[in-house]
């Protein structure tokens, strides 16, 4: 059985003796740290007179010491290795000046406004790559329909609208009855009671449905489109797409944005019928208003046009969702930690950008008196 290998420290040197093998390297490396630790010289030789063999794995792990000494400020050199030993000293290059150690530091602030900026601008340069690759592919489609994957959109609607009818549905319906217990102690005092028809019924329409039911689509149909997309890039299927004449916008991203665009305003016209319904459970059990009452007041104060300001604003959240989420899931790289991160940059972008499409349609119809 072959002696097991030692690591001692004596003045200047750290001598090692017995085969140094592979299976022993983790051993070994405890062991070398705690020699080399214990030393406060300025100079600690590796001695290997005793060493017969030594295997690259742990001739590695030497040279790795090495550099860290050197670091330190620590002088180490390989001294007295045998004819056997000292070719693979050569080899991991044992016998060259140490490569420095270089520690990375705290970047300054010029380095991280430069990072963000470059980020931003790669950024761009990506959105508007994707942006005129589906523009080429939208004039492909419409100049020869048969090239788009029209098929696929009833499929895309159903999952992305008659799955989310429920949640769609329930929130706008709590969304209604907060508004109106919210706002009834305030009618209460004032005695218009019969108002709260009118706050609910131009909030949800407007605002409130709109805006909750594209949030729900971000997190539903924006993160599965990422998702989707960004498991068929990293395991190459868009790749194996294009190979047999596919065009992957056509065939991937249309449909999605068509179901999406189909599907959004359907889906907003549901809550805000139920979110005025809740809005009338507060009228009918905390401010003593008739059902009759509470629909006249609503027939007679919101609009044809509140309800399609509405709608114009669902289906531009939608384009908007359906190209963010095709367009991180065309990005993502990384396998299974890409696709997660790209999924979550999804769903922070798309209610960033809902935010601000809402806030740009809010100037723009208060401009135009709708």
């Amino acid at each position: 059985m072959p002696p097991e290998p030692q690591v001692t420290r004596r003045p200047g040197a750290l001598a090692f003796s017995g085969p140094l093998r592979m299976s022993d390297a983790e051993g070994l490396w405890s062991a070398m740290q705690e020699k080399a630790a214990e030393s406060k010289e300025r100079k600690l030789d590796f001695d290997l007179a005793g060493v017969p063999v030594v295997d690259g794995a742990v001739m590695a792990l030497l040279v790795e010491l090495r550099a860290e000494l050197a670091a330190q400020g620590v002088e180490a050199n390989f001294i007295n290795a045998s004819p056997l030993v000292q070719p693979l000293v050569h080899l991991y290059r044992g016998d060259a000046p140490p490569t420095a150690i270089r520690l990375p530091g705290r970047p300054s602030m010029l380095e991280v406004l430069g990072d963000a900026v470059s980020h931003l601008f790669e950024q761009l340069r990506r959105n508007s790559g994707f942006l005129g690759e589906l523009l080429g592919s939208l004039g492909g489609v419409l100049w020869r329909p048969a090239a788009g994957n029209f098929q696929a959109v009833p499929s895309l609607a159903a999952r992305a609208g008659a799955d989310g009818v429920p949640i769609v549905l329930l929130l706008n319906l709590l969304l209604g009855f907060v508004m109106g217990y919210q706002s009834a102690q305030a009618l209460q005092t004032y005695g218009a009671n019969v108002y709260v028809a009118q706050l609910v019924g131009i909030s949800v329409t407007r605002e409130l449905a709109p805006l909750m039911t594209a949030i729900i689509m971000s997190g539903r149909s924006g993160a599965s489109y990422t998702a989707e997309l960004g498991t068929m890039g990293v395991s190459q299927e868009i790749d194996a797409l294009r190979v047999m004449g596919f065009d992957p916008m056509q065939f991937l991203v249309l449909p999605r944005i068509i179901a999406l665009v189909l599907v959004a305003p359907a889906l907003t016209l549901l809550g805000d019928v139920v979110g005025v319904f809740g809005g009338a459970i507060v009228g009918v059990m905390s401010l003593d208003v008739s059902m009759q009452s509470y629909a006249g007041q609503l027939k007679a104060t919101v609009l044809t046009s509140d309800v399609i300001t509405g709608l114009v604003k669902s289906a531009a959240f939608a384009v908007c969702i359906a190209l963010i989420g095709c367009q991180q899931g065309f990005s993502t790289t990384g396998a299974a930690a890409g696709v997660g991160r790209s999924t979550t940059n999804t769903v922070v972008i798309c209610l960033f950008t809902i935010v601000v499409v809402d806030t740009l349609f809010t100037i723009v119809f208060r401009m135009l008196h709708v």
